[in-house]
């Protein structure tokens, strides 16, 4: 294996000047520079990582403190949306041409390991580091001395770590405008369980976006359509289809928490005999592909953008380890776009009778 003293021999310069010229922690002339380019490709000659790190007192490395591999193989009952893998492919992306080197811990689906693991990445002298979460909550980050530059995904905390999320006020609506602007003016929401944070903004966008367009708030259209306290939260869904279907004035469309909750939902008008979308029009939010493509009719509904997250995320540290004089910061939020799909009925009519155009 070719050594720095052999890329020096080879390039006609000192091992010191090779040193240099790596390190670019001195000045090297063009050509020079270009002599050790040259003798270190034909050579094959690879810099020790842990050499430079040594001398620099910069590892080069990045953690991420996640449970998108626990989670995603677990049988878990707990809240579940989109797949959180997606995020840490965002964060993979940004660090694939960074130059920094992507460590990856896995809670095992276990919050309390969050502080050991930081523990664990501090002493592996990580230049930066990232906390995924599977699902919008508030998480404890240990504030320490040693901390190196954090961010926070999917999560946030007390401290005003800063934080990348999705915009969930904002995907809910703008569902919900879009769903007003085709004629829709009975519009039903079957959220997913009131502990949620993102259950909080997505209601508090669905009754914005109606108020800005002058229809009313009726809090029987607005009813739990999950319970993650029971096991099979099904019959609470079932129970709020029927309590909808009842009415005396029913929606036209049902906008539902999740698209898991949605082609629940898919199955129970069906067995009922109600036609999507020619008597109830359905939407979702997250966009899980496996869901919103396969159903037929194809989902209307809400990108939850995590891997664009994760990326955001990803870059935002970079920059920040970069430049360390600049700040992170606090809230960024993310927003995801509208994905119009078949599952709506578009030529709705409102409650004069008549089709808006």
């Amino acid at each position: 294996m070719p050594t720095i003293y052999d890329v020096a021999k080879l390039a006609g310069v000192s091992p010191k000047t090779v040193s240099r010229a790596l390190n670019a922690d001195a000045p090297v002339s063009v050509s020079t520079l270009k002599k050790v380019q040259d003798a270190i490709k034909t050579l094959g000659y690879v810099p020790s990582r842990a050499a430079q790190s040594m001398r620099s007192n910069k590892s080069g490395l990045v953690g991420l403190i996640t449970g998108a591999i626990s989670v995603s193989t677990s049988n878990s009952q707990g809240p579940a949306g989109l797949p959180d893998l997606y995020i840490v492919q965002g964060i993979q992306k940004a660090f694939l041409d960074s130059g920094y080197t992507l460590m990856i811990a896995d809670t095992g689906n276990e919050q309390t390991r969050i502080p050991g693991l930081i523990d664990t990445f501090i002493n592996h002298r990580v230049e930066g580091l990232i906390i995924a979460a599977e699902f919008m909550q508030r998480i404890r980050v240990p504030q320490t001395a040693k901390l190196p530059p954090t961010i926070l995904v999917n999560c946030f905390d007390e401290a005003d770590t800063p934080s990348v999320i999705p915009d969930d006020y904002e995907g809910e609506y703008k569902l919900v405008e879009r769903l007003i602007n085709v004629g829709h003016r009975r519009i039903a929401y079957l959220t997913l369980d009131q502990s949620l944070h993102a259950t909080a903004a997505r209601t508090l966008g669905y009754c914005d976006a109606l108020e800005a367009a002058g229809i009313a708030f009726d809090p029987d259209l607005l009813i739990a359509g999950e319970d993650i306290s029971v096991i099979d939260d099904e019959n609470q869904t079932a129970k709020a289809l029927e309590a909808l279907l009842a009415l005396p004035d029913p929606p036209t469309v049902i906008c539902c928490g999740n698209d898991k909750l949605a082609m629940r939902c898919y199955g129970m008008l069906r067995v009922r005999g109600v036609k999507i979308p020619g008597d109830m029009s359905i939407a979702g939010y997250d966009d899980y592909r496996s869901i919103s493509t396969m159903l037929f009719p194809p989902l209307t509904t809400v990108e939850l953008p995590y891997f664009r997250i994760g990326e955001t995320a990803a870059q935002t540290l970079i920059k920040k380890i970069r430049h360390s004089e600049s700040d992170l910061p606090t809230l960024q939020k993310v927003s995801g776009s509208t994905i119009w799909r078949s599952s709506v009925n578009a030529n709705n009519k409102n409650q004069n009778g008549e089709t808006p155009c």
